[in-house]
């Protein structure tokens, strides 16, 4: 499998001093008192040791609270939910508890990285669906035409990685449809929610039929800016959660023990810091998609996360791999290049991501260094 992208580019950062805009982590921390409650849990002896397998009471709790807050549903903290190390490490279970050798995983593409390794992990094969710019709309009569007897479950992210798309819910219904017609699970990869800023997040499980077919993931490190936590959940059914946390006490067991009691007061901070998390957002997606857009880079503006994918050709590049290797050193800036998440590389030969969960100041400094790349006759502004 080798190194992923991520470390790759992020060394190359560090040893040209570049500013990195690919890996996606905030430079801000997050709210200072959950940091205070993570510490406190620290020096009270609140998690320093073995925590629950299935995660402390007070966090499942919370995490229900939460689904139950935000999207009406119901669930026991006890049977349907899962606190896992991260969302990396809850896609990873349920891909080795749900798939058998043999068995088809569609996934839409591009996707992040950890999917094909966990369904390579698990012997089976990946079935990518392409979304393909400008747009990047999931074509569902292509999922439709994708499944064969051997298809065991559809891999959904959205808001998606890295395109930035929010399935609209008629396309979700159509999916759910699918799905509940061919009798397949959906894994739900959903760290995204509340960074959304064109439309609205639906949680795929809270369609007809699907409740009892859904792993729904996600996590704290992208609501909360807390990435190193690494502090993620998995709800479902009890039968899946079972079956989820049956593989996870093998991988990990347990972690992040005084984190846990810190994100289960984080979980219910008030509205108003959850629309902060977008609101905060939505103006540097727009000043660095501006940006970009200037320079002469063609820019697929997204509806959610905090990832710009854009295209090479117009600054004279047809490849995003080798303009991404050039690139800390013209310009000292990293970015990713999105063929990385493709199975079909050539559907996304000249596309490049940038990670916009950073600084103002940061996001200015990256535009000016990407000075660099201007085609030349190209003024400011043009």
């Amino acid at each position: 499998m080798g190194t992923t992208i991520f470390a790759e580019m992020s060394a190359l950062a560090v040893t040209t001093g570049a500013v990195n805009l690919g890996q996606g982590f905030p430079d801000v921390d997050g709210p200072p008192e959950i940091a205070q409650a993570a510490a406190d849990a620290i020096m009270a002896g609140r998690g320093n040791q073995y925590p629950p397998g299935a995660g402390v009471p007070e966090l499942r709790q919370a995490i229900a609270a939460h689904q139950k807050r935000f999207y009406g549903f119901d669930l026991d903290p006890d049977s349907q939910v899962l606190v896992t190390v991260g969302a990396t490490e809850a896609i990873a279970a349920a891909l080795l508890a749900l798939l058998e050798p043999g068995d088809e995983a569609i996934a839409f593409e591009p996707y992040y990285d950890s999917y094909a390794a966990s369904v390579a992990m698990a012997g089976a094969t990946r079935v990518p669906v392409t979304l393909r710019p400008p747009d990047f709309r999931p074509d569902l009569d292509a999922l439709r035409a994708a499944i064969t007897p051997r298809t065991r479950l559809i891999l959904l992210n959205s808001p998606h990685n890295p395109t930035g798309v929010v399935f609209t819910p008629d396309e979700l219904a159509r999916l759910a449809e699918i799905a509940c017609e061919h009798d397949l699970l959906v894994v739900a990869d959903e760290v995204y929610e509340h960074m959304v800023f064109d439309g609205t997040h639906l949680p795929v499980a809270s369609l007809p039929g699907m409740a009892e077919r859904t792993v729904s993931i996600s996590s704290a490190a992208k609501t909360f800016s807390f990435t190193g936590w690494k502090v993620g959940w998995v709800t479902g059914s009890p039968e899946i959660v079972t079956a989820v946390r049956t593989v996870k006490q093998f991988l990990t067991y347990v972690s992040s023990g005084p984190f846990q009691y810190a994100i289960a007061q984080a979980l219910g901070l008030p509205d108003g810091y959850y629309a902060s998390v977008a609101d905060d957002l939505r103006p540097k997606r727009d000043f660095f998609c501006d940006g970009l857009a200037a320079i002469g880079f063609e820019v697929y503006r997204p509806a959610g996360t905090f990832f710009i994918t854009t295209d090479v050709r117009p600054l004279g590049y047809t490849d995003g791999v080798r303009f991404c290797k050039d690139l800390p050193h013209r310009a000292g800036v990293v970015a990713i290049p999105s063929s990385v998440f493709y199975d079909n590389v050539e559907a996304a030969q000249s596309q490049v991501r940038f990670a916009f969960c950073k600084k103002r100041e940061v996001l200015a400094e990256a535009l000016a260094r990407l000075e660099a790349v201007r085609p030349a006759g190209r003024e400011q502004g043009e």
